[in-house]
């Protein structure tokens, strides 16, 4: 089960990258939590809250694609570089708005969450993009089951620390420190990134060129998985920090996300080192059955429900969630021709933005109107689209292994 993880150390320049990538996105799963404790703690709001953060995705969403294709011409450097120094300025605005203006003016804060959101660094897609150019074989398979379990792992660390800074300090003080961790890491991953010898964009060699690669139905397909995925664990998020401020203690936020990080960090771990066929909607189906599970231990169904008893269904259904990530980055990897790869995660980036756009102000509804389980209950739903997707995605026969 080690081999392919030993594989991967040997390889010069990636361990870096790697390191460097999953820092440049810590900030990314701490980010919507401070946003909604800020907003909700000032217009007394999940919706706007939602609102907000749905923003945020759009933003991102519309600007991923042509941060890829950019990457893809040009200089990765240069691009983290400018997308750095804008997305500082947007988050430093995004903290102070709420502390100058009164409630009635919230709407103003989706409009920076939009600028926010669209000058967000592409470290994610960059390193997704640049981990085939150093990794061959089943070491190829492994470095995105690595990336997987351990962005799950950052899931933990993030909100973790955001809560905390929150509890300990303010929501608008979380935000800007989670800005601050976003800025740094993405110098660190360009530097990382020119270190490696992957700085500069790869020739095109395909048979698409001009042809817009979602197009093509099978990318199609793996990015509308990818949506579902997302969408379906953005509003567990969301579910998790409306329940925890509910009880009063927004710390039972980060003990239900780190139950959940770790399961999943665990099950992507152990299944980076099977080798075998990637049996993609067996994964997701797995991932599914995790989600729906939660829904009869969240109040309105379960009014008096035990921490213990969340936590525990969080912690054993997170662990199919690194492996259902790991496999769909490698398919959207296959399927993106030489010199496209960043494009394609640009355009998953827009998919799973646009799924969270849509479903943060349904979920934020639902916590409002009915509660929490309803909530899980929609989260089932997108879970369950994903597996049906994901059984029609055909998989390149070239495609590594991973189980």
């Amino acid at each position: 089960m080690l081999r392919p993880y030993r594989e991967l150390a040997t390889i010069p320049g990636l361990p870096g990258l790697l390191l460097w990538s999953l820092i440049g996105r810590l900030h990314f799963p701490g980010t919507p939590l401070a946003t909604s404790f800020l907003i909700a703690g000032w217009t007394g709001s999940y919706a706007a809250a939602g609102v907000v953060g749905g923003a945020f995705s759009l933003g991102l969403g519309v600007a991923s694609p042509l941060r890829g294709r950019a990457a893809d011409r040009s200089p990765a450097g240069r691009l983290l570089l400018v997308t750095a120094a804008g997305y500082a300025v947007a988050i430093a605005v995004a903290g102070l708005l709420p502390a100058v203006l009164p409630p009635a003016w919230w709407p103003l804060s989706a409009v920076v969450a939009v600028l926010a959101g669209m000058s967000m660094p592409p470290v994610t897609q960059v390193g997704r993009a640049s981990f085939p150019r150093l990794a061959t074989g089943p070491a190829r398979q492994a470095v995105f089951t690595v990336e997987a379990s351990m962005q799950e792992l950052i899931y933990v660390v993030g909100p973790a620390l955001t809560a905390m800074a929150v509890a300990l300090l303010d929501a608008r003080i979380a935000l800007w420190l989670c800005g601050a961790v976003a800025v740094l890491g993405a110098l660190g991953f360009r530097a990382a990134v020119r270190r490696a010898g992957v700085d500069d964009p790869v020739g095109r060699a395909d048979g698409h060129r001009g042809r817009a690669l979602v197009a093509h139905p099978p990318m199609l397909l793996a990015l509308l998985v990818s949506s579902c995925i997302v969408a379906s664990l953005v509003a567990i998020d969301m579910l998790v920090v409306a329940w925890a401020r509910d009880l009063g203690t927004p710390a039972v936020a980060a003990v239900l996300t780190v139950a959940w990080g770790v399961g999943s960090t665990v099950g992507g771990l152990v299944a980076g080192g099977w080798t075998g066929e990637v049996r993609f909607t067996r994964r997701m189906a797995v991932l599914a059955l995790g989600v729906v599970a939660l829904v009869p231990v969240l109040p309105p169904v379960l009014p008096s429900s035990p921490v213990w008893l969340v936590a525990a269904v969080l912690a054993v259904g997170g662990t199919a969630i690194a492996p259902a990530i790991a496999a769909n980055n490698a398919r959207v990897s296959d399927l993106a021709p030489d010199g496209r790869k960043a494009e394609a995660f640009g355009w998953m980036a827009a998919f799973t933005t646009a799924g969270s756009a849509l479903v943060l102000p349904l979920t934020g509804w639902l916590l409002d109107g009915v509660g929490p389980a309803a909530a899980a209950g929609a989260s089932a739903a997108l879970a369950l689209l994903g597996v049906l997707l994901a059984s029609r995605v055909r998989v390149p026969a070239e495609v590594g292994t991973g189980a």
